[in-house]
């Protein structure tokens, strides 16, 4: 009899505790309520990784519920040293977002050796922009047709060799035989910008966005020119502009096309992985909520940002195909910019 009772009495406990502990579990909303959270990014920050995790950090935190959203620049290696930190050392709760370089994909591939990141890992929330590469140079450079670069040396800025400010030159002389020859070391886009502006450099690889939104009047005045662009298809503003896989044949266009995967990444946001799948959901949706506000668009425009969103899914798509690239494309690549004995 006193089994009978001991044993009623504990199944009693156990389903008032397990009553309680299913009715107080905690939803994303209520996880995300009153938090801090960070967006990390890896570049300087006056340029566009800075400008639009700001932007992003304020109209997302309202929809979150969060108390606030913070920024945090991690400068180095041109966006390797960011990635390879929120990978391995951010935390997996989903409080730290990441602004991840557009070169993601093919810094995983082509140096192995320094990355310390998967970047299919990564669970993409949503892009907020997508931008080709153009290489601008000065326009007292010499070059005045886009052959002339085969002849004449053009120095160019970078902010390092993760960055496309040294990857998209170094293509260009691999599978086109320009003569870039590069000057590494600046601290983000802003300070090789000002190192073309004084004369340290003639010229450097960016998005078309990062050019428009700091340097527009440069190009409307004859300054600097573009001479070269890669993407996945031209920018409106820039018809005339060739694309660098019209210039090159054969196995080369394959390797234009993989480097130009880097133009549908964008500007956007992903968490390691780890993060729980309701709070990756209430994340998507909030972003998702954030790039549709037409507030978000009109203080975009007034930064001199553009929106073109993409989901989190559409991306995380683009990046699982992006990787499907074959070991011959991904060697040649690799020797053609970081050499033979990379």
């Amino acid at each position: 009899m006193k089994t009978r009772i001991f044993t009623s009495v504990a199944l009693a406990a156990a389903l008032v505790i397990g009553g309680t502990t299913a009715s107080s579990a905690e939803t994303a909303a209520e996880f995300y309520k009153g938090k801090t959270l960070k967006i990390v990014f890896g570049f300087g920050v006056g340029g566009t990784y800075g400008k639009y995790s700001q932007i992003l950090a304020q109209y997302i935190a309202p929809y979150l519920g969060a108390d606030k959203v913070i920024t945090q620049s991690m400068p180095g290696a041109g966006g390797i040293k960011a990635t390879n930190y929120v990978y391995n050392v951010a935390g997996k709760d989903g409080l730290t977002l990441f602004m991840p370089p557009d070169t993601l994909i093919i810094s995983e591939l082509l140096r192995p050796k320094a990355i310390k990141y998967k970047s299919n890992d990564f669970v993409w929330l949503g892009g907020a922009i997508q931008s080709n590469s153009v290489i601008a140079i000065r326009g007292d450079s010499g070059i005045e047709k886009v052959s002339d670069l085969k002849g004449k040396q053009v120095i160019m800025g970078s902010t390092g060799k993760g960055s496309q400010t040294f990857l998209m030159p170094m293509l260009a002389n691999g599978v086109f035989g320009a003569q870039f020859k590069i000057v590494s070391g600046y601290k983000g886009s802003r300070k090789a910008q000002l190192a073309m502006e004084q004369g340290e450099v003639q010229g450097i690889s960016l998005t078309w966005l990062s050019w428009k939104s700091a340097k527009e009047q440069w190009f409307k005045d004859g300054f600097a020119k573009a001479v070269i662009q890669i993407g996945t298809e031209k920018e409106a503003e820039l018809p005339d502009v060739p694309m660098l896989v019209d210039l090159v044949s054969g196995e080369d266009k394959k390797i234009v096309n993989f480097m130009a995967t880097m133009a549908p990444i964008g500007r956007g946001l992903v968490v390691p992985p780890g993060v729980p799948k309701d709070r990756i959901d209430f994340l998507r949706d909030a972003f998702a909520k954030t790039v549709a506000d037409p507030n978000f668009a009109a203080d975009a425009e007034k930064r001199k940002l553009r929106v073109k969103a993409a989901t989190g899914e559409q991306i995380q798509s683009i990046v699982e195909k992006s990787m499907n690239v074959s070991d011959k494309t991904v060697e040649r690549a690799r020797s053609l910019i970081f050499g033979k004995s990379s």
